[in-house]
Parts: structure tokens; sequence; C-alpha cells
């Protein structure tokens, strides 16, 4: 079980969210490293230091199409002067097998192609006459069209300095240098950098697959035809969004009904894939609330160390909570109440901060910040819990977005912060400084 089970808590201890947190991110731990393929490893982050094999580039190149020749051939050009170089041939991008460049010539050079021996700089094919005879061009004629191009003579209009419009060997980054270290998570940027220097695999923690799971009778799919009583599962689509916006690799479970043995086998089915179980609902102190029945039992319940403790937490909202191990390979399970703004609020606490733990990530929180209310009159917050309102930040102000109720499903999708209220405090002035938990 979690190491709650060390503590000297009972029924109606009421648990601080520093509390909670601290159980949840002192119980999960990073998954043990893989090798991943490239595009496999994307969102994951790094366990080592990744060393670069060889440079980049790898030799020296051109950075233009131009012709490739000699500083003192060029030297002094200008269009009443221009130097009349011999055209010995092109070198292209891919090209191996490279031509030399004698005084009074030049050889036509696409971008990234090596700059062949004897050359000392590049001039831009629109510093030349691209071989045709008739004045400055503004680009190359495909040697497909003008295979003549490659051969005969060029003028060139303008002088270039030593080196001019070359990428040198290693100007990017040099065998040896550290490309990449530990802690590192991969995205478009990094697996580009791996790929460049021939990393076709990499050794990092892999994303964590997290299952989310809404509980109800009331719950309908969209799309479907709602019935008396029913409303959409709005949960598990927000959760699953959650999860996958954390990092995870998030899979979505249809509601279950309020039937323990149901929400049993569907929680043991789903351990396969899960290195982190949450379900949404029932666990509060109703008659139907049926998910501590069902957790009572899941997987090998003779299993030690499992099992998942349910607590009240002095927040609002989302007081009642759960958090402990399922199964036999004692899967972390984060139980979060069914109201919206409650379900989504604990996610962002308690849920987030666990998958980016998993991921092997030092940073696991959401960036905070001070702000000033802007509200139009006092907020209120009850004595002894600490609120999460939701607002709307913007260039150190704050605004209130919707109430505090738990049902505001459209208050929640206006909002990207968290106002936080502290247990001490019971009203809030606007104009108070205040701190926000920013959500995007």
């Amino acid at each position: 079980m979690s190491s709650a089970a060390t503590r000297a808590t009972g029924p109606d201890h009421l648990w601080s969210v520093d509390e909670h947190l601290e159980d949840i991110l002192t119980t999960v731990r990073p998954l043990e490293p893989i090798e991943l393929n490239l595009l496999d490893a994307q969102g994951c982050v790094l366990v080592e230091d990744v060393t670069v094999p060889v440079s980049l580039p790898p030799f020296d190149n051109s950075s233009m199409d131009g012709y490739a020749v000699r500083v003192a051939d060029v030297a002094g050009a200008s269009e009443e002067f221009p130097a009349v170089l011999d055209v010995v041939g092109d070198v292209a991008a891919g090209q191996a097998d490279l031509l030399h460049v004698g005084p009074g010539q030049a050889a036509r050079i696409m971008t990234g192609a090596p700059l062949p021996p004897g050359a000392e700089t590049v001039v831009p094919v629109e510093w030349t006459d691209g071989g045709l005879g008739e004045g400055p061009v503004t680009g190359m004629r495909a040697r497909s069209l003008a295979p003549e191009g490659a051969e005969g003579h060029v003028h060139v209009y303008r002088s270039a300095e030593a080196r001019a419009h070359v990428r040198a060997m290693g100007s990017d980054v040099k065998a040896g240098d550290r490309a990449l270290e530990a802690g590192t998570v991969l995205g478009p940027p990094q697996i580009g950098l791996l790929a460049a220097i021939g990393r076709g695999t990499v050794r990092v923690r892999p994303r964590p697959r997290v299952v989310v799971l809404s509980t109800g009778s009331e719950l309908v799919q969209p799309d479907e035809q709602l019935a008396g009583g029913q409303i959409y599962d709005s949960n598990s689509f927000a959760l699953t969004a959650a999860a996958r916006d954390a990092g995870a690799i998030a899979y979505r479970v249809g509601a279950v009904a309020d039937d323990a043995e149901t929400l049993r086998s569907t929680i043991e089915d789903q351990l396969v894939r899960a290195d982190l179980m949450v379900t949404t609902g029932g666990v509060s102190v109703g008659a139907y609330d049926v998910v501590k029945e069902a957790l009572s039992h899941v997987g090998d319940e003779d299993e030690e160390g499992s099992g998942v403790e349910f607590r009240k937490l002095a927040m609002q909202p989302g007081k009642p909570q759960g958090f402990g191990s399922v199964g036999p390979e004692h899967t972390p399970l984060l139980a979060l109440p069914g109201n919206p703004v409650s379900s989504y609020v604990s996610f962002e606490l308690f849920v987030r901060p666990a998958i980016r733990t998993l991921m092997g990530l030092d940073d696991v929180h959401r960036p905070t910040t001070r702000a000033t209310l802007a509200a139009d009159h006092a907020l209120t917050s009850p004595k002894g819990r600490r609120q999460f309102l939701r607002g709307a930040y913007a260039d150190g102000t704050v605004t209130p977005v919707g109430g505090a109720g738990s049902h505001l499903v459209a208050a929640l999708a206006h909002a990207d912060a968290l106002i936080v209220v502290p247990e001490d405090v019971e009203s809030l002035e606007p104009g108070s400084e205040v701190e926000v938990v920013l959500l995007g």
C-alpha cells in the first residue's frame, strides 16, 4: 500500500493537500528505462547523456548555390571588370568524388555540397552570369535542362573573402561534445538532432500508460440520446486529454455503472495496460458510491502492500480522494471525485505530478506566480480549507471565472489558472495579491 499506511491517521483525519500530495510522490516511482526507436521516444525523458560521435556538419560545405573559387581569382571583381573563370564541373550535395579547383577555375556548387579541394570560398550564383554571358542571374539553370552550364566560363561580378558562404566542419557541434543531457524531454528538435548525429535508438524512461475510468449509472456517452436523469460523461474525456497533455499515453474506458462487481472486473481487466489508474466518481459517502467497495478487492487482494485508502482532504473542491495501489504489480491508483470541476482540479494537483514523476522529470508541478485579484466583490472561502477557484490570468492580474460550484464545466473551459485561497483566509478583497497556478 502507499506510505499512508505508516501514518497515524483515523477515518476522521482531515488530510492537507500537501500531505496527500507528499504521500503520492513518495510512493510513485519513475518507470524503468528502456531503449526506443527515435520516433517512439518522442515525449520521453533521456536517462543518459548523449555524446556526439561525428561533427556537424561533418565536412566544410556550401551554404549557397554558386561557384567554389579561389579568393585570389575573384579579388577586385566588379560588373565593369568581372573575373572570368573556367568552369570545371558540378559539385552536388552527397557527392563523394570531388573536383579540384585550380588557379583560374571554378566549380558550380550546390547548397550543402562539400567544398572541393583547392577552393577557398563560395560566390553566390547571383553574383555571376551563371555561365550564360548575359549579366547577373537570379539562379542556376537545372543541370537536366542545361548540362553545358557545368562547363565553359563564368563571369564573377563581386569579390569574396576566404570561407565566405562556407559552413565549417563542426560549426554546429563537434565530435565528443555533449549533444543532450540526461533529463531532457525529447521533442521534435531533439529527435532531429539525434538523427543528425546518427542515433537510431535512445535510452529513455517510457511515457507512462494511464487508464482513465469514470463511474456512474447516470453517465451516457456523447452522441447518444439522453434519458431522464442522465448526463453525458465528460470526466473521462477531460481527464484522458489532461493525461495526454501531461505526457502520458492515456486510454479512456467508457463509463461503468454503479455496480461493484462490474467495476472490479473492469479495473482488473485494465491493469494489463496501466502504469497508473485514475477513476472518477464514487468516492464520497453515498449509498451508490461503489468505488470504495470495489477497490477493496481489486486484483490480488492477498498481495502484501496493495490497497486503496479513501480520505477527506482540507480542500475545496475535491474533499473526497482515494490513493493506493492495486493488483499484483502494485499499480498506483488515484480515485478522484465525480463532480467535473472537483475531478479536474484534483487531476491537476495530484495526478499530473504523479504522471510527471513516472516519466522521471525533476519538475513535476505546474508553474505558479503571484497576481493581483481583479474582482467585483470580495471572494469568500471556508475556514480550514484550501480553496481552488478558476481564473483567467493575464499580465499579472487574475480574474475569477464562474463561481465556486464543482459542477460548472463551462466556467472551467474558460479558465487558464487556479486561484489559491489558503486555509487560514476566509475572504479576499479585490486588489489582493494571490497565488496562481498556471494551467496552460
